[in-house]
């Protein structure tokens, strides 16, 4: 789940228009969108987007939230009313949880998953530790996660560092390290291909619709369109929508002769 701020859409008190998406680790499909109102946020929108989510869909699924959303209500909503989990990065909005991560004794934990990239310009190598805990102040935590990140440009000899700290629900026995280390790839997902296609592809950001509901039902749409077109087939999007321009075409591709 992420939340994407529709730049072009400025309400008339000036505010900015955003979405919250759910979009699935697998095949980038957006299973939820919803609008978030001028004087809330994302956070209480957490549930009610899930809410638009079918059982079956949730049951024994794991979502992965930015930091925002790493919220105690959040992971009992997951865990205790949709039978789901949760990988959750934790930052400064939690210092009471952060500090506890911080504190475990990581330097006597082996590196139990390491991986090594290469594209965008830029290497990168991942080396990851995650613990089992009991008695964090965070409910249903079962494992905690160390993400020690390096960066470089290609042909540069200078990395740059970065850790990150993640909590899971679930035991060592239903999540390897390579398994958790997958799903925090797999988070950006939402960014590198739903959200960076909405951007590029369709130009959402340049869109100046802003009546009423419209910017949220075109992001939908949008998302609509990019599934439709990525389930055909298509990995540029594109070129995909070059292809059915006409009509008749469009119609086809949604199995209507």
């Amino acid at each position: 789940m992420d939340g994407k701020c529709l730049r072009g859409a400025v309400r008339a008190d000036g505010s900015r228009m955003v979405v919250l998406a759910a979009v699935r680790h697998d095949d980038a499909l957006t299973a939820a969108l919803r609008e978030i109102g001028a004087k809330t946020n994302e956070i209480p929108e957490f549930a009610p987007l899930l809410d638009s989510v079918d059982d079956a869909d949730l049951h024994e699924a794991v979502i992965t939230v930015d930091a925002m959303h790493t919220q105690k209500d959040h992971a009992r909503y997951l865990v205790e009313d949709r039978h789901a989990h949760y990988l959750l990065s934790v930052k400064t909005n939690q210092p009471t949880l952060a500090g506890q991560l911080r504190k475990l004794p990581w330097a006597k934990a082996p590196v139990l998953d390491r991986s090594r990239d290469r594209g965008h310009g830029r290497e990168e190598v991942r080396e990851v530790k995650v613990v089992s805990v009991d008695g964090l102040l965070f409910p249903h935590a079962r494992q905690a996660v160390r993400i020690h990140r390096k960066r470089r440009p290609l042909g540069a000899k200078k990395w740059q560092t970065e850790t990150v700290y993640a909590v899971t629900g679930l035991p060592a026995h239903q999540a390897s390290p390579a398994e958790i280390a997958s799903w925090a790839r797999g988070h950006w997902i939402i960014e590198n291909t739903v959200h960076w296609t909405k951007d590029v592809t369709f130009v959402e950001d340049a869109s100046q619709a802003r009546r009423h509901h419209t910017p949220a039902v075109m992001s939908a749409l949008r998302d609509l369109t990019r599934t439709a077109l990525h389930r055909a087939g298509w990995t540029n999007i594109a070129s995909g929508r070059r292809d059915y321009t006409r009509p008749d075409a469009t119609l086809n591709l949604h199995g209507i002769p």
